[in-house]
């Protein structure tokens, strides 16, 4: 096995034609070089170079070994490039609680562009409800998560130990079945909360938007059937069963799709909002992921310590 130093000072010869310069390349005295390449010659048994007036030539055994030498060189210099680019390799696993569809979430471009940029980071997917989401952060089970909460709340003032960055803004509506307009024509909470609703569990956005309304007017939803999941919730309206909030987009596309009733006049500000522990804040997969999705929704988010 031939010594780098050596190897490069045959190679900078070789280029240079001249031990001089290729003292000043390698940054080494001329005496340095001159010995580096004495002592190649002998360990290899060969004459690889001619003395000529203006420098040093290759002999024909110098330049048969030239392009070999080159890319032994080039094989250590890719090797030295990889060895570096792990230490900046973003490695591990990232636990992400997510809510909703993931549509409106805009989980499949956060995931592509964190692919992207960390190939070498898994992610776990964990779905659930917003208050679930929050607990398994607070605990350690996940990462980062999604959550839903009024406009500048996010977590509560019972989440110091949270962190949370609002995504964007948008509302939910009063939704009810198709040939209930009629019902809702008098949209006042007292009345509405007489109708049949389809409830969901205190973890929902729905219960902690819907009982933020109806709590301080000494009110409650006359709960018919209680769901955890949108889509089931969706299909008990339109089948006739009771009321429910719908945000923006899905209230909307249900009017005019099905037929669904849409109470006037009636909307509950909500935020969607990125979620972590603050003590983990500096954490490398943590950072990333804000990284990602500051690029996914277009600008620099706001952040809000609880």
């Amino acid at each position: 096995m031939q010594d780098l130093q050596a190897l490069r000072a045959f190679v900078s010869v070789a280029r240079e034609g001249s031990v001089s310069r290729a003292a000043e390349r390698l940054n080494l005295t001329q005496p340095a070089v001159s010995l580096k390449l004495k002592q190649f010659q002998a360990g290899l048994g060969l004459t690889l170079f001619r003395r000529r007036p203006k420098g040093l030539t290759l002999t024909e055994d110098g330049q048969a070994l030239l392009p070999a030498a080159e890319k032994a060189l080039a094989a250590v210099s890719a090797f030295d490039q990889s060895a570096r680019a792990l230490h900046s390799t973003l490695r591990g696993r990232l636990k992400i609680g997510t809510i909703v569809d993931p549509e409106f979430i805009r989980l499949g471009a956060f995931l592509h562009r964190l692919v992207e940029r960390s190939p070498q980071l898994e992610t776990e997917l964990s779905h659930g409800m917003s208050g679930s989401v929050l607990e398994r952060v607070r605990r350690g089970e996940l990462d980062v998560g999604f959550y839903l909460a009024p406009p500048g709340e996010g977590p509560g003032e019972g989440s110091a130990e949270i962190v949370h960055r609002e995504l964007t803004q948008f509302h939910y509506h009063v939704i009810a079945p198709a040939g209930w307009g009629s019902r809702l024509a008098v949209a006042d909470w007292e009345r509405l909360a007489r109708l049949p609703w389809i409830v969901t569990p205190q973890d929902s956005v729905h219960h902690r938007l819907l009982h933020g309304v109806l709590d301080p007017l000494g009110l409650a939803p006359n709960g018919v059937a209680q769901v955890d999941q949108e889509a089931c919730m969706l299909d008990l309206v339109r089948a006739g069963v009771g009321l429910s909030l719908a945000r923006d987009a899905l209230a909307m596309t249900e009017r005019q799709e099905r037929g669904l009733a849409v109470a006037e006049g009636i909307r509950l500000p909500c935020a969607l909002c990125f979620i972590w522990r603050r003590d983990r804040g500096e954490e490398a997969v943590i950072s990333e992921a804000l990284a990602v999705l500051e690029r996914v929704w277009g600008e620099p988010l706001s952040q809000t310590v609880t």
